[in-house]
């Protein structure tokens, strides 16, 4: 489907979106900009994006998914274990609708602080 940058503490990534209803939400209110939170090796941030939970969503992700929470509005990047996990698995607080998945490298997310400015951008 579609690709989408993702920069924020002077890091770039690029994403490849899913063919779903919420990446077709996400990448149609492209561009967009928010501040980022830290929950474990998890970044989320706010998003002007509203989208029921799908029937796929679900909160055991693989390490470079990116998510959609509804309850929060919120767009979330996994990389490793947050407070939820029960071993190394990425896992979010509750079911997220996973929309894409980072394409490249996701550790360099561990120099994202909380409080920074995220920005959201369509590369094509």
């Amino acid at each position: 489907m579609h690709k989408i940058k993702i920069k924020t503490s002077g890091i770039t990534l690029i994403a490849e979106l899913l063919d779903t209803p919420t990446a077709r939400k996400i990448y149609n209110a492209l561009p967009f900009e928010s501040v980022t939170q830290r929950w474990g090796d998890e970044l989320y941030f706010r998003i002007p994006v509203q989208a029921e939970l799908e029937k796929e969503a679900r909160d055991i992700l693989e390490i470079g998914e990116i998510g959609y929470w509804p309850p929060g509005s919120a767009f979330c990047i996994f990389w490793g274990a947050t407070p939820a996990s029960t071993a190394d698995e990425p896992r979010a607080a509750s079911p997220v609708n996973i929309f894409g998945r980072i394409q490249s490298e996701t550790s360099v997310l561990r120099l994202a602080a909380s409080g920074t400015a995220v920005y959201v951008t369509k590369t094509e």
